[in-house]
Order: structure tokens, then C-alpha cells, then sequence
């Protein structure tokens, strides 16, 4: 790690943390949409990230309704495995970090209900896909754009 990746990881994660919070309604409903999932597709150039959004996502779920280990302990472990699948297989790509992102996530977040409230996986895992997708594409198209004009990372 360098000076700039020990910048980024809290930025990152700090920033994730707020977006949550900011968007508390949906970020908790049962069909989430978390806007801070758009940051996450950043992983691609920056394989640090993925401890910066473990971290961003305990402190975002500090708020949850639903607080407990699977917010606090499982969620964030599942956003490093899904950081370092994403930067393996995404080669630099933003789009397919995402992709890889939004399985991981989709699959935890269904799993986790599922166990909470005894709602059925396959009820919940194709809406949160869809959710995942749409934010992660919509933070690839993001960094992409930046990308043309500015070497963030």
C-alpha cells in the first residue's frame, strides 16, 4: 500500500458510511437500493477499496433496523470477498467489477434475509441483482466518465 491508497481507503469508506445514512429509507427495505453501492465498482483500479467498503458498510449499517451480526460481522466480510473476486476477474474493467460486485452482494444481502426474517432466497435474490446492477452501472458509467478527463486512482 501507498500514501495514496492509505487516503483513499478511509475517503472511500467514509463516503460509502454517509450515503447509507443519507439514504436511509431505501438503503434498509428488504428490496434495498443503496446508492453507496455505485462507489464499489472502483475496486477495478484499486484493490484496497475492498476494505474500504467493508468499512463503510459496518459503519453504514450502525444504523440499520436490523443491527446485529449479519449487518456487522457477515456483510462487511462479504464485501471484501466481493472486492477481491470483483478486482481479480474485472481486470481494470469497471463494468465487470461491478457485475461481479453485484452477484456477490445480491447473494449475501438474500442469504442474510432469508435467515432473518425466513423469507425464501429465490424470492429475493432476483430484485436484489437488479438493484445491485443498477447502482454498480450506474458507478461504472461514473468512473468511467472520470476516468476520460482524470487519473483518480
Amino acid at each position: 500500500m501507498n500514501k495514496k491508497d492509505l487516503v483513499l481507503v478511509p475517503v472511500f469508506a467514509a463516503l460509502y458510511a454517509v450515503l447509507v445514512w443519507v439514504f436511509q429509507p431505501i438503503s434498509f427495505m428488504a428490496l434495498q437500493f443503496r446508492v453507496a453501492e455505485a462507489l464499489k465498482p472502483a475496486v477495478a483500479k484499486k484493490w484496497v477499496l475492498m476494505f474500504a467498503f467493508a468499512i463503510g458498510n459496518f459503519l453504514g449499517n450502525l444504523v440499520s433496523p436490523f443491527a446485529g451480526i449479519y449487518e456487522l460481522a457477515f456483510m462487511p466480510l462479504m464485501n471484501v470477498v466481493g472486492g477481491l473476486l470483483a478486482w481479480k476477474l474485472s481486470r481494470g474493467n469497471y463494468f465487470v467489477a461491478g457485475a461481479v460486485y453485484s452477484l456477490i452482494i445480491a447473494l449475501s444481502v438474500s442469504y442474510m434475509l432469508s435467515q432473518l426474517f425466513n423469507i425464501p432466497f429465490l424470492i429475493l435474490i432476483f430484485p436484489l441483482i437488479a438493484t445491485e446492477l443498477i447502482a454498480m452501472t450506474l458507478g461504472a458509467t461514473i468512473f468511467k466518465t472520470i476516468e476520460k478527463r482524470f487519473k483518480w486512482y
